[in-house]
């Protein structure tokens, strides 16, 4: 059975984007098979892949086509790309922002049918995974509510300042009354808040993982806690690499991440 999961949080510039990507690779290195779906217009993850797979002696890796031409033939497992093992992703680019516009047409008078439109493609392909990660833009939009209401699950990216707690707070009060309350997501629900410290040892990331753990409780907070690094932020220039002590020590936190959201996902006593 596959676990859907949506890195979420309407404040931009969180780190989703190198999350949801360092996470695929992670949970493929625990032998899950995992799709990172591309959700974003602007193809952050899309990059950080095509640049991971030059890192990886594949660089020939191309698109085979757009999203968008994807969704618009009905057969989106076309545009699935192999990375590495047990990883594949589904590319975006520029013409997914009229992704929307497409749905409009498509049904006039249902937002609700433009909402559930992709999570009935999902059926093509999603037995093949054990995890399929999307990454969505921060904004509210049906691009968003059309991967919530697929997802079983959302992993917020909390990084340790205020307008990225009031974002995430944001966020699930609209999840709650949206697309549960108004779409009726059929199995959505918080996997966790994953911490991204802004600074180590700051005073101030301290108190805001301190007021997070008040808000959204401890049992909701994953144990591991993403370190400001200089190594990470290189990997949306570079791409993700293994080449050092560095790139080492990263893997092996993700791969804690990994586990963590393996304990949750497969064990709902673990989520609340």
């Amino acid at each position: 059975m596959s676990n859907v999961i949506t890195f979420g949080n309407f404040k931009g510039g969180t780190g989703k984007t190198t999350n949801a990507t360092l996470t695929g690779l992670a949970l493929a290195r625990a032998n899950k098979k995992t799709l990172l779906i591309d959700f974003d217009p602007q193809a952050n993850a899309t990059d950080i892949y095509f640049k991971t797979a030059a890192n990886l002696d594949k660089e020939d890796l191309k698109f085979k086509q757009t999203l968008l031409s994807a969704i618009e033939e009905k057969n989106v497992e076309n545009a699935i790309l192999n990375l590495d093992t047990n990883i594949d992703f589904i590319p975006s680019s520029a013409d997914f922002s009229l992704y929307p516009r497409f749905l409009e047409k498509k049904f006039k008078d249902s937002y609700k049918d433009r909402v559930t439109y992709f999570n009935s493609l999902m059926k093509q392909f999603i037995d093949r995974y054990d995890y399929i990660l999307f990454d969505l833009p921060p904004t509210i939009s049906l691009i968003s509510d059309s991967a919530l209401y697929a997802s079983d699950w959302v992993l917020i990216i909390l990084q340790t300042q205020e307008h990225s707690l009031q974002g995430a707070e944001s966020f699930l009060k609209y999840i709650q009354e949206q697309v549960v309350d108004e779409y009726k997501a059929p199995r959505l629900n918080l996997l966790g808040i994953l911490p991204v410290l802004l600074k180590n040892g700051a005073p101030v990331d301290k108190s805001t993982l301190n007021v997070a753990i008040d808000e959204f409780g401890e049992e909701n907070m994953f144990n591991t806690l993403i370190r400001s690094m200089e190594r990470i932020k290189r990997y949306s220039i570079r791409g993700i690499y293994n080449k050092d002590q560095y790139d080492k020590k990263i893997i092996k936190l993700y791969d804690s991440v990994a586990q963590e959201i393996i304990e949750r996902a497969e064990n709902d006593d673990t989520v609340n």
